[in-house]
């Protein structure tokens, strides 16, 4: 489905990310695996890709900086010869009620999940538009879509992630590029591991199908919107939350 394509995964090293990085290679592409802090998840996952005998490169980028993110793309066009897949995943929480929120908290997590996915997308525009084709793939939540009490910061982000889906979706049609975003609900993850049992069950319960997602249900669909699959799909956003937003 990916065969002979490269595909750039940020926040690559666990998670999500890792599940992203490991089904596309899965199909058939190379990855380059964009890291920001736990070199050790991102060698793991780099090592499983080899395995199934697929190119995988490590890169160690902070997205929220603009020219890093610059340094990044050119050096991955650069090794590999091309990038056709971009998968926006890297994100952080600072959760508190914008009553107690720091503007610090507030600006990490717009930089990071926001900022450093235009950053991202920015420098990979001109070798997409070259190729006249690619994917980008922004994971956006459905909190970006329902807000969340405690996470103005990262439900803005995320709704931000969504207009400028759109927004790039319009602007590179016309060279065979397309771009959608993934909104996951809630995710088996590091994040959720830390919640309290009350509140996990207190979440299935609003899931109609009764579970949390894993970060491999997130990953089938980045890999379908990856796809020659998803060629006419361009702007979208699709939930995957086991019906949490109906």
């Amino acid at each position: 489905m990916h065969k002979n394509k490269v595909a750039a995964v940020t926040g690559a090293g666990r998670g999500i990310g890792r599940a992203i990085a490991l089904e596309l290679a899965k199909n058939g592409a190379d990855i380059a695996v964009i890291y920001s802090s736990s070199e050790d998840h991102a060698n793991s996952a780099a090592e499983e890709i080899r395995a199934m005998g697929r190119r995988a490169e490590l890169y160690r980028c902070d997205v929220s900086d603009f020219a890093a993110a610059k340094e990044t793309v050119s050096a991955i066009v650069k090794a590999f010869g091309k990038l056709d897949i971009l998968v926006n995943n890297a994100g952080i929480t600072r959760d508190g009620l914008v009553l107690t929120m720091s503007e610090e908290n507030y600006d990490l997590v717009m930089d990071t999940n926001l900022k450093g996915a235009f950053n991202m997308i920015r420098h990979a525009f001109s070798p997409m538009m070259r190729q006249r084709s690619g994917r980008i793939i922004n994971i956006s939540s459905v909190s970006g879509l329902m807000g969340n009490a405690g996470q103005a910061n990262y439900s803005s982000a995320k709704a931000g992630l969504i207009g400028l889906t759109k927004t790039v979706a319009k602007e590179l049609a016309s060279r065979g590029v397309t771009c959608n975003a993934v909104a996951p609900g809630f995710v088996e993850s590091d994040m959720t591991a830390k919640l309290s049992e009350s509140i996990l069950e207190s979440a299935k319960s609003a899931i109609p199908l009764g579970r949390l997602g894993t970060p491999e249900d997130i990953a089938h669909a980045v890999s379908f919107l990856a796809s020659d699959f998803a060629a006419y799909i361009t702007g979208e956003v699709i939930k995957v939350d086991g019906g949490l937003y109906i």
